[in-house]
């Protein structure tokens, strides 16, 4: 059950040359850690909005891994969503290019990519438990905000992540604000109907949101913060 969005931006679309935009991956191969994944849904939904037909005109590469940074260092695949860290050591080492980022590109910079979700029973059961993890979990996007380095420094030592320098500019890339700003429920809307359009889901948005969601506690805790 969807309780609240965090923020959007988590993904880079990486291309080698010569492609350019979305719609030059048609005939493409596109590197993804399963079919179903994030990134595979993510980038089927970006597909079919700029008139490809993610079934047919992309050839999904499934990383033996789970990571498609490799396939795509080795030219294995010629393009995949990058997640941090991955496109600040692509920069760095000068491979491929980054086509589209979720944090600043529209129509995806607008909705919600990281978001909290409960167990249906526990969310039932645990309504006080519930709102106290939402909160601790809305509270930490504001030390982002507030103060990057220490997150990042905390992300090093607990040996989530090597690089501090690539941490701090992720986290002060992110729009942590916008868990405040935007509303969850136009984030499933957007996606559930175009992942229906495409036949991946067989639910409508509307029942998606009726059993799926519940913006109970957010609202509550919008309040409390004054968010």
């Amino acid at each position: 059950m969807a309780l609240a969005g965090i923020h959007p931006g988590c993904f880079e679309l990486f291309a080698h040359e010569p492609i350019g935009t979305i719609s030059d991956l048609r005939g493409k191969r596109f590197g993804i850690p399963a079919f179903g994944s994030s990134p595979h849904l993510l980038v089927a939904v970006m597909a079919a909005h700029v008139g490809l037909d993610p079934k047919k005109d992309i050839d999904w590469i499934v990383s033996p891994t789970g990571y498609s940074l490799e396939m795509f260092t080795n030219r294995e695949v010629d393009a995949f969503l990058a997640f941090p860290p991955e496109p600040q050591e692509l920069r760095a080492r000068g491979l491929g290019r980054a086509i589209l980022n979720t944090a600043t590109d529209q129509p995806w910079s607008q909705y919600f990519c990281c978001t909290v979700f409960g167990n249906r029973d526990f969310v039932r059961e645990h309504p006080i438990a519930t709102k106290r993890v939402l909160r601790a979990v809305l509270k930490t996007a504001n030390l982002c905000i507030t103060n990057p380095q220490v997150v990042a420094r905390q992300l090093v030592d607990a040996g989530l992540t090597k690089r501090y320098d690539y941490a701090l500019q992720s986290l002060t890339e992110l729009p942590y604000a916008s868990w405040r700003e935007f509303d969850p429920e136009d984030t499933v809307r957007f996606f559930a109907l175009r992942l229906h359009e495409i036949g991946m889901i067989k639910s409508t948005p509307q029942a998606i949101i009726a059993k799926g969601t519940d913006w109970r506690f957010l609202n509550e805790i919008k309040r409390e913060l004054k968010a």
